[in-house]
């Protein structure tokens, strides 16, 4: 007899799925609303970027490919080059995230494979040496 093993969750499922990750964006945005280094970056209505940034991290942790279906391929470089991103800017965009995840609830070692991939993000989008 052949035992038929179960497949691993996700992290997208074993963090709480679509509702972790809109409260997860929605607690970042409440810094970024506030941060004068960051704010200018962002529409006055943070509704489209909190739901375009949601289901983008709901997607890359192996949710639903609502983000692809909605806007294509992320091309996280190209979205972002109209705006100076130094080592300035992705600190404060970390700080921000580091804290909504600090929030989250989460285990200590899904925060902390979350947070290594947002600093990876995050460095990844600096395109100014200011």
């Amino acid at each position: 007899m052949r035992l038929r093993r179960e497949p691993e969750q996700t992290a997208y499922e074993r963090w709480g799925g679509e509702p972790f990750f809109t409260a997860l964006i929605d607690r970042f945005y409440a810094g970024v609303s506030a941060d004068p280094l960051l704010r200018h970056m962002y529409p006055d209505d943070l509704t489209e970027p909190k739901a375009h940034l949601a289901l983008f991290l709901a997607q890359y942790w192996g949710g639903p490919r609502h983000y692809s279906e909605q806007r294509g391929h992320p091309r996280l470089r190209m979205r972002h080059a109209r705006f100076v991103i130094g080592e300035a800017e992705a600190g404060a965009w970390l700080r921000h995230m580091t804290e909504a995840v600090h929030a989250s609830g989460l285990a200590p070692v899904d925060q902390e494979e979350l947070l290594d991939y947002l600093a990876m993000a995050a460095r990844s989008l600096i395109n100014s040496p200011v």
